[in-house]
């Protein structure tokens, strides 16, 4: 059985917009390995735990870096609460908790 992507509200429209197409297709590439495989097949570069039951996917291009926040829903359903193109080395600990608040939302 294959894994379903689903994303908060805009999410979707906001990397589709606003990243650049390198970033763009790397993400793309790595839904696709996640809806195939799962998180716990693909793993490090590509996705990573942020604990307590939070995810990124790491997407990079020529262009920059972006980073999409997830968590895991019950059946294998993967939901996307946040995007958003690295300034820093860190993620932003305003992403992080903007992504916990959803994620508790839909919890």
């Amino acid at each position: 059985m294959k894994w379903h992507v689903a994303f908060y509200r805009g999410v979707a429209e906001e990397i589709l917009t606003d990243w650049p197409d390198s970033i763009k297709a790397k993400f793309s590439w790595t839904i696709e390995k996640l809806k195939a495989h799962g998180p716990q097949e693909l793993g490090m570069p590509y996705v990573k735990s942020l604990g307590k039951g939070l995810f990124e996917i790491r997407a990079q291009g020529h262009e920059g870096i972006g980073r999409a926040l997830y968590c895991l829903l019950s059946n294998k359903e993967l939901y996307i609460l946040t995007a958003f193109i690295k300034k820093t080395q860190k993620t932003p600990v305003k992403e992080i908790d903007l992504a916990r608040k959803r994620m508790k939302e839909l919890i």
